[in-house]
């Protein structure tokens, strides 16, 4: 493979976003969820109008469940890593 074909689409030549720039997307979008959900369980027990206990709860359950889904990810990362540790040459 030649240098820099890494990062090319089999499509048309744009490059596509690395590995690691897209995981650092995921665990941005993860973190931006998580304080959003603590923000509005913050301005719901300040008594803000406007939020409902309802909507404190799904938000603090999307936050809930995209962590899990990273931390998955993380758990496939390390396993895999540890397979290829282990290979014999």
């Amino acid at each position: 493979m030649a240098p820099g074909a890494a990062g090319v689409s089999a499509a048309g030549g744009a490059s596509a976003p690395a590995f690691g720039q897209l995981l650092a997307q995921g665990i941005q979008s993860v973190n931006q969820s998580q304080q959003s959900a603590s923000a509005m369980a913050d301005a719901w027990e300040r008594g803000v109008s406007g939020v409902d206990l309802a909507s404190v709860m799904i938000e603090s359950q999307k936050a809930a469940v995209s962590f899990r889904a990273l931390n998955e990810v993380r758990n496939r990362l390390v396993s895999v890593y540890q397979d290829i540790m282990n290979m014999s040459i």
